[in-house]
């Protein structure tokens, strides 16, 4: 039986699993869209250079506006709401960077996880979809003529491992993609966190002087 014919005939088992998969593939790539291309940044190190060195000399101004080049990037957008309380007491701006780390941590983690759900809810549709095309199959069997048994069972044979192999077919795919945006989204949480100590040691800085000026003040 071929494959696709297996589909018509056997439908209402497989548009479960048909279902997930469409949604997997909607959150892939929305997933991809975001993680690889909205939230990250080409050169983050440079990018973190260029700030460091504009708070440093005490441009604020063209830092923020650096910032607001690389506007929807998490990092960018934590080290601008910093940038924004610089004049204000310590604690508020470590407040803003502990709000805006966890604002977009939630962003960056959000949905990746369903994929992993889809593809154990997948690979029980397909198992279940195996079980119930061996059962049809031996009823059939049970009650045909001898000279048809070997065919139906045969029949009914294929059409279970059709049925588990639609369940991993969008199984596995899952499972190889979710590793792939969990090892990504840590990724632009640890560069978060960097930015968070990087701005707030920056501020710091600049607000204390160079050892010159604390000498002379």
């Amino acid at each position: 039986m071929e494959f696709f014919e297996f589909i018509k005939n056997n439908f209402m088992h497989v548009a479960p699993i048909l279902a997930a998969g469409i949604i997997a593939g909607a959150i892939i790539v929305e997933r991809a869209q975001t993680l690889f291309k909205g939230y990250s940044i080409d050169n983050v190190d440079g990018f973190f250079d260029k700030i460091r060195e504009l708070v440093s000399k005490g441009r604020l101004n063209d830092a923020v506006a650096l910032c607001n080049q690389f506007s929807g990037k998490p990092s960018a957008d934590l080290i601008k709401s910093a940038l924004e309380r610089a004049h204000q007491p310590e604690e508020l701006i470590m407040n803003s960077i502990e709000m805006a780390r966890n604002k977009y941590s939630e962003k960056i983690q959000k949905r990746t996880s369903y994929l992993a759900t889809i593809a154990n809810v997948a690979t029980l549709l397909g198992l279940l979809g195996t079980i119930a095309g061996l059962i049809e199959s031996f009823a059939a069997v049970g009650h045909a003529d001898p000279q048809q048994k070997a065919t139906l069972l045969a029949n009914g044979i294929s059409t279970a491992m059709n049925a588990t192999m639609l369940g991993l077919a969008v199984a596995v795919p899952c499972m190889v993609v979710f590793s792939f945006f969990i090892n990504k989204a840590n990724r632009l949480v640890a560069e978060l966190e960097s930015a968070g100590l990087l701005v707030l040691d920056s501020i710091m800085v600049s607000s204390l002087g160079t050892p010159d000026d604390r000498r002379n003040s």
